[in-house]
């Protein structure tokens, strides 16, 4: 247990939620409640598994919003793979008592009663009762708090799950060219996780200003929301108001419309973009300056109503709001870029004048990993070196699969000959771009490659993979990876933690191990840009960066079309606070050559 948790911290974060959720549904004090939620947000933004402070000795209280109990919860979770105080409340309070906590119209308190006057301990028993109206006898509840439940469990089926980031734009970016095309606003953004790129998203806000915003005269807002619950795509209208409309699409995404004052939209595009987090740490700035911080603007204050608890959000004098920049400003800090607001050291950075200038898609010249009908692609590599250089690309690699991939047609050693005849053929009818002899190259059981030394030693570039044995226990699992990161011609790791949004979970194996190997043996690791993947994740990505691992961001493009996967993968790449000089295929292809040790690099 103690090495699943080591490769796994995310089990450390869900556990000590789960406490913090039981606690409140047992009505424990809040501030120690607070100490756990506290503890779970350190875990999820640290880069460095905690397990692994542990077994170095090192001092767990010197992280912020870590004290002696929960470092000592940490260490126990770390060692045994258990949390006594998880497991004594598990004993009194059912986990399916957490999604009825959740639910709207419960709460904790109310989810107590529920579970002890009815014995409710999952959402299915509480439909159950609520439609054979148990609910509204007991007190405090009542007929129109059970069909709100009811209700409730009807949009917690819907949205158990988030959506993925790139289906998610399916919907949202038609959307806002409807809206726009209508002529009533005069700008629509999104907001939300959607805005931040994270790669899975909740519901959608999105926010407006019409052309004409006086409350006297609200023509273009009525029109502007009759014209957004008019959307074909619209299943469901949930709530219809003057200023604020939410509806739900068929595939069950939920997408709410506020329209808003000129003067406090760039406040409320930071307060809806957020992270909670983030507008949490900008609030208290706005606090040790007499300020106070809401969704309507910036407004100064002093004493007690700075921190706005229950102090009318709109009173005092308005010092900024209509952008955000000058909300940034007000505070003494320079623009956020949305992908980084995560409260990962963000406003300290712009305190200091000190954020990255983040890479963008201009700024690559090369994508490394892609397939042709030579394996499992879709088209050709003549298509797909035209369809490179029409990016402005100056150098591509091709990446077929290698011969233990059968289903999709890998190529033994006789094909991979005959495939580069064919990339000669076609890099001399091309000469506007430089087209690099490569294969992904599976990482066998063992840990050996998936073709000869002698037609690795010929190849540009060596990407390496694992796609078989992927339930392999954890420590036969790393030794097998680290065995092939210390072959001498790898270049690239490729998707390294083979997981699959939605579909399928990451490996289980000591990632940081793998990362302080590719360090030692100088392997890029690969963000895989198709939004199923992205792979590396973003604070993944950021531990490579510390360790001083170079990136490489490429499509694992079967077609032209999936070319266009790149954005999502620059987007992961802000998150993780990466600049251009992070990524090696921003680089001329002599200097990306050079990167990686070629020969004919200059």
């Amino acid at each position: 247990m103690h090495k699943e948790i080591h490769e796994q911290p995310g089990a450390l974060a869900r556990t000590l939620s789960e406490v913090a959720d039981m606690l409140e549904i047992e009505g424990a004090n809040p501030f120690r409640i607070r100490a756990y939620r506290n503890a779970v947000r350190t875990i999820e933004t640290q880069t460095t598994p905690l397990c692994k402070w542990v077994a170095e000795g090192k001092p767990l209280t010197d992280l912020q919003g870590i004290g002696k109990e929960m470092a000592s919860h940490i260490t126990e979770l770390c060692e045994t793979g258990q949390l006594t105080q998880r497991e004594d409340l598990a004993e009194r309070i059912p986990a399916g008592l957490i999604d009825v906590m959740r639910l709207p119209g419960v709460g904790p308190k109310k989810a107590a009663k529920l579970f002890g006057e009815l014995g409710i301990g999952t959402v299915d028993e509480l439909e159950e009762a609520a439609l054979a109206e148990k609910v509204r006898e007991l007190s405090g509840f009542g007929k129109k708090s059970e069909a709100k439940i009811v209700q409730g469990i009807e949009d917690f089926r819907h949205h158990t799950a988030r959506v993925r980031l790139d289906h998610a734009d399916r919907h949202i970016r038609p959307l806002l060219e409807y809206l726009r095309e209508g002529g009533e606003a005069k700008t629509v953004e999104v907001a939300g996780s959607y805005r931040r790129r994270r790669e899975t998203v909740g519901d959608v806000d999105l926010l407006a200003i019409v052309e004409e915003p006086d409350a006297e005269n609200p023509v273009a807002a009525k029109a502007l929301m009759q014209r957004f619950l008019d959307y074909p795509q619209v299943a469901e209208v949930q709530m219809a108001g003057d200023t604020r409309g939410s509806v739900r699409f068929g595939s069950g995404l939920q997408v709410d419309l506020r329209i808003l004052p000129p003067e406090s939209y760039g406040a409320a595009l930071v307060y809806f973009t957020g992270s909670k987090e983030h507008n949490v740490r900008l609030r208290q700035r706005g606090v040790e300056a007499g300020l106070r911080i809401s969704e309507y603007g910036v407004f100064k204050s002093d004493g007690e109503e700075a921190a706005g608890d229950g102090a009318d959000p709109t009173t005092g004098e308005r010092i900024a709001g209509k952008d955000e920049a000058e909300v940034y400003a007000a505070v003494g800090l320079t623009w956020v870029p949305p992908e980084l607001r995560e409260d990962r050291g963000e406003i300290a950075a712009a305190a200091r004048d000190e954020l990255p200038d983040l890479i963008t898609l201009d700024d690559v010249r090369g994508d490394l990993q892609m397939h042709s009908t030579w394996s499992d692609g879709k088209t050709s590599i003549e298509e797909m070196l035209v369809a490179c250089a029409e990016r402005g690309y100056e150098y591509f690699a091709l990446t077929d699969h290698s011969k233990a991939l059968a289903m999709t047609g890998g190529l033994d050693a006789a094909r991979v000959r005959q495939q580069w005849k064919e990339i000669d053929e076609v890099q001399a009818r091309h000469p506007e771009i430089r087209l690099l002899k490569s294969l992904e190259v599976d990482i066998l059981a063992d840990g050996s490659l998936d073709l000869e030394d002698e037609l690795l030693e010929q190849m540009d570039v060596v990407l390496v993979s694992v796609h078989s044995r992927m339930s392999l226990p954890a420590d036969e699992q790393t030794e097998r990876i680290l065995k092939a990161l210390a072959h001498p011609e790898v270049d690239i790791l490729a998707h390294p933690t083979g997981r699959r949004l939605g579909h399928r979970k990451a490996m289980d194996f000591d990632l940081d191990a793998v990362l302080e190997a590719c360090a030692e043996h100088r392997v890029a690791v690969e963000l895989n840009a198709n939004p199923e993947r992205l792979d590396l994740k973003d604070t993944h990505l950021m531990r490579a960066k510390e360790l001083g691992i170079p990136v490489v961001i490429s499509t694992d493009a079967h077609n032209p079309r999936s070319l266009g996967f790149m954005r999502y993968g620059i987007e992961q790449a802000r998150r993780a606070w990466l600049r251009p000089g992070d990524v090696l295929n921003t680089r001329s292809l002599d200097a990306f050559l050079s990167a990686i040790g070629h020969p004919e690099a200059g």
